[in-house]
């Protein structure tokens, strides 16, 4: 959009230099304006290239408007200007693509996990809104790291952290592309997936088959869009739910299973 505004403006500066312009008038100085909406949107390079290009412009301008004296065409002044405009298109330029690559730096730590380099809170919400939105099927399913506070207490956060990573690299090489994973808590992942309800059980038992040789393991609650809800809260909450059940599911057979032990020996 910003290119066809910067075309107008050079068909506009054009007309009017042809139509108004006389010596000491300075209607080419409205040339600046196309240039720097193009060097706004490229980089430097095509900045400069804009300026150059936009001195010959102007120098057939010259040439072709009836009140200003073909003989100005070619001068020093011509090659001043020609400078002028390569540099404001080039300063210009390099300075708006920097500035948009630090913006894309800042947008993307701003969805970034710290530890795990994964989605955070923030991308989460944002995808499972947008999937919310778009009306299609999809999973939530909530990962909750087993027994990480112990991994803490134990053998200290940097432990824990490394856990976290682990967690994290396992889970993307059991996802399928264009899934969100994101650490939305202290222990917990999110992932927005397009896996159907029967594969979720299959993925929770891969992602621990995979983790037990580090001696972790994880646990899994679901909500599936739109049998279970069509809004963000409702996924969320019930998926909440059923993790948590999960979770005193697994306690309490860990409870029985070490009764059990104590019982034998």
């Amino acid at each position: 959009m910003v290119l066809a505004l910067a075309a107008v403006a050079y068909a506009g500066v054009f007309a009017a230099f042809l139509l108004l312009e006389k010596p000491g008038l300075g209607i080419g100085h409205f040339f600046y304006v196309p240039i720097c909406l193009i060097a706004l949107v490229t980089d430097g390079a095509l900045g400069t290239i804009a300026g150059i290009l936009t001195a010959g412009f102007y120098a057939i301008a010259v040439e072709a408007a009836p009140g200003v004296p073909a003989a100005d065409a070619l001068t020093k002044a011509t090659v001043i200007r020609l400078v002028t405009f390569a540099l404001v298109g080039g300063l210009i330029g390099m300075y708006a693509s920097r500035n948009r690559q630090l913006v894309d730096n800042l947008r993307e730590h701003a969805s970034s996990d710290f530890v795990t380099g994964l989605g955070n809170a923030r991308a989460f919400d944002e995808e499972l809104a947008r999937r919310c939105a778009a009306g299609a099927a999809f999973a939530l399913v909530l990962v909750d790291v087993d027994d990480l506070k112990e991994v803490n207490d134990v053998h200290g956060h940097a432990a824990g952290n490394d856990a976290l990573k682990r967690v994290g690299q396992v889970l993307k090489q059991h996802v399928e592309p264009g899934d969100l994973i994101a650490r939305i808590g202290g222990d917990e992942f999110a992932l927005v997936t397009s896996l159907p309800p029967e594969q979720i059980v299959a993925l929770g038992a891969r992602v621990n088959r995979s983790l037990a040789q580090e001696g972790l393991s994880v646990t899994i609650g679901s909500t599936f869009c739109p049998a279970d809800g069509q809004t963000a809260t409702e996924l969320f909450h019930k998926a909440d739910d059923r993790l948590f059940a999960a979770k005193l599911v697994r306690h309490n057979r860990a409870t029985v299973v070490a009764l059990a032990t104590a019982s034998a020996s």
